[in-house]
């Protein structure tokens, strides 16, 4: 009886069974630092589709302040976080090109929410992004991407310039820090969770 007893008490899942898998997007315009980001977080060599910019490429992707960047992805980035043994977070980078916005639909499949990453030297770039998941329900917040040597405007200013719900989580983030982009991913997870059962259908 004491063991059925301590049984009941850890309702925990079977020591066989597979781990829950949890899929988190990371969204954002193009060169706002999402495969920086997933690289930052995953806990596995993280998968990137990225390539040398063509000529092609540079006359359609608009890189103005970006003048740095030398490689754009071109399908997804991906990185795996095992939180502990019963879960495990999958991290998918949508590109951010106009071009590549055919594969979101099918990226978003099954994600319980986003990280949409605003360059804040280039905040219009997060419109499509923040258009996308506010039409199909998909809880998301807005982490703002700090650069050295650049203003860093105001949550209040943000917001107001995006046309965010005040109810959408806003936190800063240093895509290139770990534990800045954990901080993320936990205001995220927070706002999923805090969002009422008939919101979340």
């Amino acid at each position: 009886m004491a063991c059925d007893r301590d049984a009941r008490a850890r309702p925990g899942r079977d020591e066989d069974s597979a781990p829950v898998a949890v899929k988190i997007l990371v969204a954002g315009g193009f060169g706002a630092g999402k495969t920086t980001l997933v690289g930052a977080l995953t806990q596995i060599r993280p998968l990137r589709t990225e390539e040398q910019f063509s000529s092609q490429g540079a006359a359609i992707d608009l890189t103005a302040g970006l003048e740095g960047k030398q490689t754009t992805t071109v399908a997804m980035d991906f990185g795996r976080i095992a939180v502990h043994p019963g879960l495990v977070i999958y991290l998918f980078g949508m590109p951010g090109q106009r071009r590549f916005w055919f594969l979101w639909d099918d990226l978003s499949r099954g994600a319980i929410g986003a990280v949409v990453l605003a360059d804040t030297r280039r905040l219009a770039d997060c419109f499509p992004s923040v258009d996308y998941f506010e039409q199909r329900g998909i809880p998301f917040i807005i982490a703002l991407n700090t650069f050295d040597g650049v203003r860093r405007p105001g949550v209040d200013e943000v917001r107001l310039a995006l046309r965010v719900d005040a109810r959408v989580p806003m936190v800063p983030c240093d895509a290139r820090e770990h534990a800045s982009c954990r901080d993320a991913l936990i205001a995220l997870v927070d706002h999923v969770m805090a969002r009422p059962a008939a919101a979340s259908r």
